[in-house]
């Protein structure tokens, strides 16, 4: 798309979804005493698909520009230049292999971090330490203890620090959320969440080779173990190696189970078992679990999770989702919308499913009416990144709080360290920790030298 149809596109969307008179508001009419100037500059660390997708995303907004482009790779890093270029008809001044030049820069209001899981926290902190907003990707962290690190931070530079959970900004999913705490669906016992991905979830074995040219790898790795440079390890794929990421858990995980949690308004439970393995693939290079059970107990109901690679004919026929299952009916939400399906009254007298001969039986009848499929906009991650420009100005949280995000990331993690213990654990949440021992040692996060844990 050449920059005119971009920026065409931009309008028209922001008009239609009624964020035009939002963006027409200067920045330093509500942004207080650190206000930017008429424009909003972004920072983009982590240049090649997340990334470089929240980066697009923020601007088809009117009164936003980046100056400052940053990755490891240098293929991606100028590849990026170049189509900045063409979308905006603008080279950003500035392109730099080392994150922390970003931060330094002081015309940066905002920086988008599209790095992988293990470097958020070191990001995020320094970016709220220099006094600039942060909008960071999925999974908050790699660690529980780095995930309250950086709410920490967040709240003591008085930072507006929004997570890359864009359904937080999609309204269907608020509004499935509001239905299951209105009570139509009657008591809700059980909550199942599922994730079945049949792509890019498995990992051939290849050799350690030599690092790529133009790629800065004691960089991309950074506070991770020094290991020997290796295909499977790097770009997309460290999503699959504990070093640097929580695999499908944390990946998928923190999406869904959000609107567990929201639809079921509850914060951590105090105990978790999570079951799994590689037992798709054995022979593979991933690290991480291809399938993966977890059980969330609370006082009167469970939240399950369930994921697989290799498979994508999850629960109802769908690939991922949320669903509810009240004593009334059933809501399954999922990207594309949710719809509620009821469930049919038994007769007190007869169980057509159990006595099919029984003379007596009476025709069922539904417990509630069927809701049909309401859809969503297809637009989550744009309204997301208008909803964080809103922030900036009125300082007021954004949908993806930090907390949010950081929140939902620990339930993620709690399953994978059950499973990776082989043991079912307690949680206590006024102390942030197991009863266990081995659980604990994996809350933390370790730095390799010269990187530090930062302080907060």
């Amino acid at each position: 798309m050449d920059r005119r149809n971009f920026l065409k596109k931009s309008a028209i969307s922001a008009t239609g979804l009624g964020l035009a008179p939002l963006m027409g508001q200067p920045f330093n009419s509500l942004y207080g005493s650190n206000a930017p100037g008429d424009k909003i500059k972004i920072g983009l660390i982590g240049c090649r698909n997340q990334g470089w997708s929240n980066l697009k995303a923020f601007l088809q907004y009117p009164g936003v520009e980046c100056i400052s482009l940053c990755d490891v790779d240098d293929q991606y890093l100028y590849q990026r230049a170049s189509d900045l270029e063409e979308l905006t008809g603008k080279r950003p001044p500035q392109l730099v292999k080392d994150w922390r030049r970003v931060i330094d820069n002081k015309d940066v209001d905002m920086v988008i971090i599209g790095t992988p899981d293990h470097w958020h926290c070191l990001q995020e902190v320094a970016a709220c330490e220099a006094g600039k907003d942060v909008y960071v990707e999925k999974p908050l962290a790699n660690t529980i203890e780095e995930c309250d690190l950086m709410v920490r931070a967040a709240r003591k530079y008085d930072r507006i620090v929004q997570v890359g959970q864009w359904q937080r900004s999609d309204p269907h999913w608020d509004e499935a959320a509001a239905y299951v705490q209105s009570g139509n669906l009657g008591r809700v016992r059980t909550v199942k969440v599922w994730a079945y991905q049949t792509s890019k979830w498995t990992l051939p074995v290849v050799p350690d080779s030599e690092v790529p040219q133009g790629v800065d790898y004691d960089m991309w790795l950074g506070p991770a173990p020094k290991r020997p440079f290796n295909q499977n390890r790097f770009h997309y794929n460290f999503r699959f190696f504990w070093d640097y990421a929580g695999g499908l858990m944390a990946d998928w995980g923190v999406h869904l189970l959000d609107y567990a949690m929201k639809g079921m308004n509850v914060g951590l439970p105090s105990y978790v078992y999570g079951a799994g393995g590689k037992f798709g693939y054995p022979d593979d290079a991933m690290e991480t679990p291809d399938t993966l059970m977890a059980t969330y107990r609370y006082p009167d109901f469970n939240i399950l999770w369930d994921h697989a690679c290799g498979i994508g004919n999850g629960l109802f026929g769908l690939r991922e989702g949320v669903a509810f299952f009240g004593e009334n009916g059933t809501l399954i939400l999922t990207r594309s919308g949710w719809e509620v399906v009821p469930e049919q009254a038994i007769n007190s007298r007869s169980f057509p499913y159990c006595y099919p001969c029984d003379s007596e039986k009476k025709p069922n009848t539904l417990r509630m009416e069927a809701l049909e499929k309401r859809g969503g906009t297809g637009k989550g991650l744009y309204l997301h990144a208008g909803n964080m420009l809103d922030c900036m100005r009125s300082r007021k949280l954004p949908n993806a709080d930090i907390a949010i995000g950081a929140e939902v990331a620990k339930l993620s993690h709690m399953a994978n360290i059950s499973s990776r213990v082989g043991k079912a654990l307690h949680w206590d949440n006024d102390t942030g920790t197991f009863d266990n021992l081995e659980a604990n040692r994996l809350i933390k996060a370790h730095y390799r030298d010269p990187w530090k844990l930062p302080r907060v």
